[in-house]
């Protein structure tokens, strides 16, 4: 894990880890939205790990694909939620993320679910710092949309900027 000045915006902490929000479009769909906002709660649809309209990986984890490329396919699909949730709260500083869902599809007898989670989460606190810290959830699945070896679902909420006198 990088270390990030806690007090930098996040778009700040964003850029010196070498990283920019995705532009959006990727994995659209004419029967789903990216997000939906439910009172206070913003629910991101599950994404993939895709990078510039490209689908960085396919198979199963423990088969197919090794952990360490799953982490960074995990990482990758963050990166893309986190775009989206910035979208739809305005801002990246606003970002507050609740509850995150990885799914990784792999062997039975991984178990190693949580490792892959762990880069997705990593990322999140790198560039979000406490607004990136959540609840989650690392599931084992059989198969995800794509033949994608990760799929991550998040519901997040908007910081209300503090004003300056």
């Amino acid at each position: 894990m990088t270390t990030i000045n806690a007090t930098a915006r996040a778009s700040d902490r964003l850029e010196a880890l070498g990283l920019e929000l995705p532009a959006l479009g990727f994995g659209a769909s004419p029967y789903f939205v990216n997000h939906r906002a439910v009172d206070s709660a913003i629910h991101i649809s599950g994404q993939l790990p895709y990078r510039d309209g490209e689908l960085m990986g396919q198979g199963v984890v423990g088969r197919d694909v090794d952990v360490p490329t799953a982490r960074e396919l995990a990482r990758q699909t963050a990166l893309n939620a986190l775009a989206i949730a910035a979208d739809a709260v305005g801002d990246l500083d606003r970002v507050r993320i609740v509850q995150m869902l990885v799914f990784v599809a792999s062997t039975p007898d991984l178990g190693e679910q949580s490792r892959v989670a762990d880069a997705a989460s990593e990322l999140l606190v790198e560039v979000l710092g406490e607004n990136g810290r959540h609840a989650r959830t690392a599931i084992g699945v059989a198969g995800l949309p794509r033949n994608s070896p990760v799929e991550i679902q998040m519901i997040c909420t908007a910081v209300q900027h503090e004003e300056t006198p």
